[in-house]
């Protein structure tokens, strides 16, 4: 799926939860999005999710 294609299907997400819920849905909405773009470009990336929730800085001097 293109990028525009995915573009286009988050909006209209946010579009019809708008429209339909209100300002919370939308919020709510956009914010899920959000988490799950973030989780899915750590997977895409492969970066160990333990790595990056881990407080402090890990590199090697």
């Amino acid at each position: 799926m293109s990028r525009a294609a995915l573009g286009l299907l988050v909006g209209m997400a946010l579009a019809f939860a708008g429209w339909f819920g209100g300002f919370g849905a939308f919020l709510l909405v956009a914010s899920l999005g959000a988490a799950g773009a973030a989780v899915g470009r750590l997977i895409d990336t492969g970066v160990d999710w333990r790595e990056f929730l881990s407080p402090g800085d890990r590199r090697t001097r």
